[in-house]
């Protein structure tokens, strides 16, 4: 049939028009995507949606949260951290990320002790909550401890060369001290030679292992205060007997020697007094804590059960890890014909009792002091296990459980017979239907 030029304008407006329609239909279609978003997760186990407790969270979080990543660029934690982001941001929009190269801010990087690995630092009303490792997990748990930060006050022992909340020596607590602040809680500082009572309003007793031995008076201070329930937070050393009163009472016995670990030099580190815990038992202080945390010089502890505390162990050495009574020099290794102990080895314990049936008294004994010192506090978990330890003690562990999402079926498992059907269809019966339905429409086009 041959076409007059009107009917092949006619034809010509009609497809421009259906063109055109089309254009703003897809505009429009656009437009209303990105203003009206809309997205269904489709995996088996929802591992691309925020989980009901996390959303709950959000949704009672009045303010904007923002989350500054200092990680170098061209990582690939920086994709990860980006796409975790993003489903907080679906469901709150005023969560905020930014990317700081840490190599570009030499003074922040010192300030904030980041160290290679990077840092997470979440904001929420003026206070900020450091994270050395990110999943929803951490993070839905470190917003809601800034949500529900209320004012707390926490003493700190003095007046026998303890390490100071404030201090700025290498072995002082300072840093650590500042990092409690950020988070509205008060280090405060008790010499009991002035004061004759501990305050009633301290949530917490810190006694981190004093260089003299504590005046009888001062025992027997604490040991009331024990009695009556006080939370305590007890430091001590491998050659540390100035504590070994307190901890008479508490049913914790210290192991002649000190912790020796062999597999240290795995990590780079080529102390062997330096104990590296990788792995952690199950207790509320490490709930979900997937990081090496670092303990120079630390003593292996025993618990006597009769003390009255229901204790658990919160920190175990390594089997590669001995008790050393010799002098740390040269080739060591374990003597088992001496006092020595094989690993693992506990070296802090989580001690609790239940006082008139209502308050829980809570009590750590750890056998280092070290290891929340100004030079050892920004290693690898070191802050986040000192926040965790205070936490709980002042009853402040609001930690929510969030199941790790796990990809089911990631793997495909095919047959010998479905591999070859597959392999056949797409080598020989796609390409055939393409060449007989190319042929079908030359055919017809032939004809006309």
């Amino acid at each position: 049939m041959k076409l007059s030029q009107r009917l092949h304008q006619q034809i010509a407006l009609k497809n421009t028009l259906a063109t055109l329609a089309l254009l703003c239909l897809i505009a429009v279609l656009a437009w209303l995507s990105a203003r009206y978003p809309l997205q269904i997760d489709i995996t088996r186990n929802a591992s691309n949606t925020l989980s009901p407790a996390s959303q709950k969270l959000l949704d009672s979080l009045p303010d904007k949260v923002h989350i500054t990543a200092y990680i170098k660029k061209s990582q690939p934690l920086r994709v990860q951290i980006a796409q975790l982001i993003d489903r907080y941001s679906r469901h709150k929009p005023d969560v905020s990320l930014s990317f700081i190269d840490p190599d570009s801010q030499p003074e922040k990087t010192r300030e904030l002790a980041i160290g290679a690995e990077g840092l997470v630092l979440v904001e929420y009303q003026g206070r900020t909550e450091k994270l050395q490792f990110v999943d929803e997990s951490t993070l839905t748990n470190a917003l809601l401890h800034l949500a529900n930060a209320k004012q707390r006050w926490v003493t700190f022992l003095t007046g026998h060369g303890e390490r100071a909340p404030d201090g700025i020596a290498n072995f002082d607590l300072g840093q650590f001290g500042k990092e409690l602040a950020r988070r509205k809680i008060t280090a405060l500082t008790l010499n009991l030679a002035t004061v004759s009572a501990i305050p009633d309003n301290s949530a917490l007793l810190v006694i981190a292992a004093p260089a003299v031995p504590l005046l009888a008076g001062e025992i027997d201070l604490i040991k009331h205060y024990i009695q009556r329930g006080g939370n305590l937070l007890l430091l001590t050393d491998p050659d540390n007997k100035n504590l070994d009163a307190l901890q008479q009472q508490l049913g914790i016995r210290k192991l002649p020697g000190i912790i020796v670990d062999s597999g240290a030099g795995l990590y780079g580190i080529d102390d062997p007094s330096f104990v590296l815990a990788t792995a952690y038992p199950p207790h509320p202080v490490t709930r979900g804590l997937q990081i090496i945390t670092l303990y120079p010089v630390a003593a292996a502890l025993e618990h006597d059960k009769a003390s009255g505390f229901n204790a658990q162990p919160l920190l175990n050495s390594s089997s590669k890890t001995w008790t050393e009574t010799g002098a740390i020099a040269g080739a060591v290794g374990f003597n088992a014909n001496s006092n020595e102990k094989q690993g693992p080895l506990t070296f802090a314990y989580a001690l609790t009792r239940t006082l008139d049936n209502t308050t829980e008294q809570r009590v750590i004994v750890i056998g280092d002091s070290d290891f929340l010192a100004n030079t050892y506090l920004g290693n690898v978990g070191n802050l986040d296990m000192g926040l965790r330890l205070i936490n709980w003690l002042i009853h402040d562990d609001q930690y929510i459980d969030i199941p790790a999402k796990i990809a089911i079926d990631k793997s495909l498992q095919l047959t010998q017979t479905t591999v070859a059907l597959v392999g056949f269809g797409f080598l020989i019966i796609i390409p055939l239907l393409l060449i007989g339905t190319g042929f079908i429409i030359w055919r017809n086009r032939k004809r006309r």
